[in-house]
């Protein structure tokens, strides 16, 4: 039987572990100094997962562009606040 291509994962994990195997906390309490040789592997303290958010870049003519429209409406919005003010 086959699997469903909705189930089959690709590319590896799609998302962030948020659990971490007793070797990798216990590198990264080595790292911290949390930890050494002469203590239990067992019973280890816990150990932050940090989740990496990442940023998607803009091209250069889109950024021109958004500066230029967020100028225009900052320069009518002055003219528009004074014809109020005269009634």
């Amino acid at each position: 039987m086959t699997m469903d291509k909705s189930l089959k994962m690709r590319r590896g994990m799609a998302r962030a572990r948020s659990v971490l195997s007793r070797a990798e906390r216990l590198e990264r309490l080595k790292a911290t100094d949390r930890w050494t040789e002469d203590k239990p592997p067992v019973g280890l303290p816990k150990v932050r997962v940090y989740k990496l958010a990442m940023k998607k870049k803009k091209k250069k003519k889109e950024e021109e562009g958004d500066a230029a429209a967020a100028a225009k409406p900052a320069a009518a919005k002055p003219a528009a606040k004074a014809a109020p003010a005269k009634k």
